[in-house]
């Protein structure tokens, strides 16, 4: 058990660290993916008109079920949660601080997730609904919230990471890894 530990701080210290600009690629790669599809979606609702039901993203055409699957969803809800818990101690300064913004943001993202999951798995849906309904979509249509709940994670993201990597001079002496290139010297 004490060897699992210690491994897994080993593995937390290589992300933060040597490992970090690698990990940020692939959390970033994620996250982009994920954001192509919702963008898919809103240009096959927007601008080819197609109804909500067959605006499936580019994978939702090929497998359906994926739009639908609240397991799915919040899989990677769950997913964005823990790489921004994960990669959060790899930023300093001004960097750090917007991603702990985006990461307060997705536990509500991943807390509106669970309660879709949960009300799929039991068919108790909330306010009265036929299906699975978060709280904020008793104000707002589906498709539009989560583009707004991606927006506001992913904005602070692209500050934290442009002060990640264009740090001050004392910023980058509390980090561990090599992502930043250039120096600059506010």
């Amino acid at each position: 058990m004490a060897t699992i530990a210690l491994n897994d701080r080993r593995a937390v210290s290589w992300v933060n660290g040597a490992g970090h600009r690698l990990a940020l690629g692939v959390f970033m790669f994620i996250v982009l993916a994920h954001w192509a599809e919702h963008l898919v979606q809103a240009a096959q609702i927007w601008i080819l008109d197609r109804p909500r039901p067959q605006a499936r993203g580019v994978l939702g055409q090929y497998f359906p079920w994926l739009v639908s699957s609240e397991a799915l969803h919040y899989g990677y809800a769950i997913v964005m949660l823990i790489g921004l818990f994960l990669l959060r101690n790899g930023f300093a300064g001004r960097a750090k601080t917007w991603w702990t913004v985006a990461l307060v943001i997705q536990f509500w993202h991943h807390i509106e997730h669970l309660l879709l999951l949960i009300q799929a798995q039991t068919h108790h849906f909330l306010f009265g609904g036929a299906v699975p309904t978060s709280i904020l979509q008793q104000f707002y249509p589906r498709v539009e919230l989560h583009l707004f709940y991606n927006t506001i994670v992913f904005v602070p993201m692209v500050f934290a990471m442009y002060y990640h990597l264009r740090p001050k001079e004392a910023e980058r002496d509390l980090t561990a890894c090599t992502c930043a290139r250039e120096r600059v010297t506010v």
